[in-house]
């Protein structure tokens, strides 16, 4: 419970209705995208400015009251659940386009704005912001910035990262943090931006930033792929990237995952096929056309069983939105749907499903797999019910072998999700003892009394690692 004082100069700072302590409040701001975390805060204060957020974070630490930022809580690893109560802030008041600079090609924002307006309100200008996370409809870009989040369209792209020029935001003792700015080229010392990008709220509360715009691409087309084996598949990944072809989008879906996507999306896909890779190129159109049919002579060489192309804008969207609602469709199967990533060389894309498959096989549980076969970040999720205690163990261990997995075939835990507090017992497993000390020590630089997102990414114990029979 907060200390009547407290409330009062909370209240004071933002007005009396934007602080709230009712239990509705309190319940709605419990938990987020993932399943089964909950925790309640104290209190949820929305900031309407920089200033306000300053003074909040003063109050706080001179309290030592914890604070957990927010937007739209749609990460998937349990990033924004208090779970040390404390105060939740809220940043969607501070949701505005600041500026967009037709001249250094920059738009300045602030973190409550939502990421397909801002994408939407930049193509309009004649613009691209290429990061494009599944939530984007409903994230905002304030929490793609703290988690780093990825998309479709990573492989020729990049993420949220390489978009991210400058940074406005507020440390745990209230000082306010410039970095970067409309710059291309900046070493001037170590690049705070970089860290404070996909730092989970831990370090900072971000209250502006300065996005990298570039020029749309002319053109693109759609294609998918359909194969009965699994390695072609896989295969064909590894044979267009040899081929210095390098699409904007190379999606993986497994054959559980197409049965569900195509119930739902009544696309009117064959359902015994192991895989499909949905593809998309785009850019000027002699390339296109030329890439197209490259990649459409690879996928026939690696035995894939059918090539279709869209014809035209209107069928395209559609493949593609069917791919984003994989999730949607997965989580209509049962009560729960756990959507884990991880991420492994492109080449190593076979044996990694085939790897989740033994593994979901040996624990007796269904884990279906899409995911961003050009960037080897593949999405295992698991449909099952929270209820069931025995179900709900043995995922798990499945998603620890997982993980261990990942790291045998050289990857890594998480490709964009986040370490949150789901992935922090294993985070020691990707970056070693020596990792793990250099982050608690900038941890501590930044937020010396620990009042930044409390409890994620460093667990109090590490889990120790498992011997797989398919490492």
């Amino acid at each position: 419970m907060l200390h009547d004082t407290v409330t009062i100069k909370l209240r004071a700072i933002v007005g009396e209705q934007w602080f709230k302590d009712d239990p509705e409040s309190l319940i709605t701001h419990s938990y987020d995208g993932t399943p089964m975390l909950q925790s309640l805060p104290d209190g949820v204060i929305y900031p309407a400015d920089t200033a306000q957020v300053s003074a909040i974070l003063k109050l706080l630490q001179e309290h030592r009251i914890p604070v957990v930022s927010r937007g739209s809580g749609t990460n998937l690893c349990g990033g924004t659940v208090p779970v040390q109560g404390g105060i939740v802030m809220v940043m969607h008041r501070m949701n505005r386009i600041l500026e967009v600079d037709l001249e250094n090609l920059t738009a300045t924002v602030q973190p409550g704005l939502n990421t397909k307006q801002f994408i939407t309100h930049v193509e309009q200008l004649g613009l691209f912001y290429p990061p494009d996370p599944s939530s984007m409809a409903i994230s905002t870009i304030g929490g793609n910035i703290a988690e780093c989040s990825g998309g479709l369209r990573g492989l020729k792209y990049g993420t949220t990262k390489d978009y991210v020029i400058g940074l406005e935001a507020v440390l745990a003792n209230g000082q306010i943090l410039r970095t970067g700015g409309k710059l291309m080229k900046d070493v001037a010392g170590y690049d705070l931006t970089k860290l404070l990008v996909g730092s989970e709220g831990t370090l900072a509360v971000i209250t502006e930033a300065t996005l990298k715009l570039i020029p749309p691409p002319k053109t693109k087309k759609t294609m998918l792929a359909m194969y009965k084996d699994l390695y072609g598949a896989a295969r064909t990944v590894s044979k267009i990237i040899e081929s210095r072809i390098i699409p904007a989008t190379l999606e993986f879906l497994d054959n559980p995952t197409i049965r569900v996507v195509d119930d739902f999306a009544k696309l009117g896909l064959p359902l015994d096929m192991d895989a499909i890779l949905l593809i998309e190129q785009d850019g000027d159109p002699e390339m296109v056309e030329r890439d197209i049919e490259r990649i459409a002579e690879i996928c026939r060489s690696e035995d894939a069983e059918r090539v279709s192309i869209a014809a035209d804008e209107a069928e395209a969207l559609k493949l593609l939105t069917a791919r984003r609602s994989a999730f949607t469709a997965l989580a209509r199967l049962r009560p729960t749907t756990i959507l884990e990533d991880a991420t492994v060389p492109r080449s190593k894309i076979a044996e990694m499903v085939l790897a989740i498959n033994e593994i979901a096989e040996r624990h007796n549980v269904t884990i279906c797999t899409f995911g961003h076969a050009g960037d080897g970040n593949l999405h295992p999720t698991a449909t099952t019910d929270a209820r069931d205690k025995d179900e709900i163990h043995r995922v798990e261990l499945a998603f620890e072998e997982i993980f261990e997995a990942a790291i045998a075939l050289g990857g890594t835990i998480t490709g964009e999700h986040g370490v949150g507090l789901v992935k922090a017992p294993y985070l020691e497993w990707k970056v070693g003892a020596a990792g793990m000390e250099v982050m608690r020590a900038i941890k501590l630089a930044f937020d010396p009394n620990n009042i930044l997102n409390p409890g994620k990414m460093f667990a109090k114990s590490t889990r120790k690692r498992v011997v797989l029979g398919h490492g």
